[in-house]
């Protein structure tokens, strides 16, 4: 392993039963990066994050996180590296100092105290440490866990769908949040099912029925995908979108706002068959496939899910 690679894995696979959740992935992440994590529900982006830091013993594969063997020094990848799950994984009955206190207990950090009241202070809850943490919103619990996982200063941040749940500015504090942390040189693998997010990613990975099925930057992802789109605005959009579906070329009809985004392969079939299928009140454009075309058009590519389940 390289010295600028934080995650360096090659073949990564995890079974449950006669269940394969992952197959075969591999991830070479240099440091200091913020990379996205995308895929349907069900497609082994939590268990690969699990395997990378230490939580799950890979069935195969090998690899190193932060320089050491994932599966000879899990217990030291995980003192380096902070996680943050999908569901708040905090204590909803004690208080936001108790668990902050709890956390550095593990951590074992020197000077508790003043590391507890800075991290409280940080979080802008200095007056509201005494509040359980589970009368939180789900804006503020994120912000806690964040700082509870982040006090002891992790070389590798690990987000499961952290806003999950959240509303938009939340997510937009916790994202520049996020990028501040990068500057200082930590290194960030997230999961998200939100588009705008994973266009705020140096690079992103894609995986689907348990296999990595695309990496690279948005641009790259985009271009992988092979579509071309054309936007479409006018009286009455909305009513051609379920005339357009099936027909040839047209690979993906989707709403837009006000407008309604289709996409194919070849632009002249999508051209012949919007100028057959439209009226002078609607106007198209080509425009550049969002990541979130290229999303639905990587869900078809890797087809239906045909992993044995228990």
């Amino acid at each position: 392993m390289t010295q600028d690679l934080a995650i360096d894995v090659h073949g990564l696979v995890k079974r449950f039963g006669s269940k394969t959740a992952v197959n075969g992935v591999d991830i070479q992440m240099p440091r200091g990066e913020v990379w996205g994590f995308l895929g349907p529900n069900g497609s082994g982006k939590t268990t690969t994050i699990r395997m990378i830091c230490g939580l799950l013993k890979a069935s195969e594969g090998r690899g190193q996180c932060l320089g050491y063997d994932i599966q000879k020094d899990a217990n030291r990848i995980k003192v380096e590296t902070g996680y943050m799950t999908q569901k708040f994984s905090f204590w909803g009955d004690m208080t936001i100092r108790e668990n902050i206190e709890f956390v550095a207990r593990l951590y074992e950090l020197p000077n508790l105290r003043r590391t507890v009241d800075e991290t409280i202070e940080k979080l802008g809850l200095t007056n509201r440490q005494k509040q359980l943490a589970g009368a939180l919103s789900g804006g503020w619990k994120q912000r806690m866990a964040l700082a509870a996982v982040t006090m002891h200063n992790p070389q590798l941040l690990l987000l499961d769908e952290p806003t999950a749940g959240v509303d938009p500015q939340a997510r937009r504090d916790f994202w520049d949040e996020i990028h501040e942390l990068s500057l200082k040189g930590m290194t960030v693998l997230v999961s998200t099912h939100y588009m705008d997010e994973a266009e705020r990613c140096d690079r992103i990975v894609y995986l689907a029925n348990g296999n990595k099925i695309v990496e690279g930057s948005v641009p790259e992802v985009i271009e992988r995908s092979g579509l071309f789109t054309f936007k479409g605005e006018g009286q009455g959009i909305r009513r051609l979108a379920e005339r357009l579906k099936g027909q040839p070329g047209i690979e993906h009809v989707a709403y837009f706002g006000a407008a309604l985004h289709v996409s194919g392969v070849n632009p002249e079939t999508i051209r012949a068959v919007l100028d057959q299928q439209t009226g002078h009140d609607v106007q198209w454009k080509e425009v550049r496939p969002s990541l979130e075309d290229a999303f639905i058009a990587l869900m078809a590519e890797a087809g239906e899910d045909t992993r044995v389940h228990a």
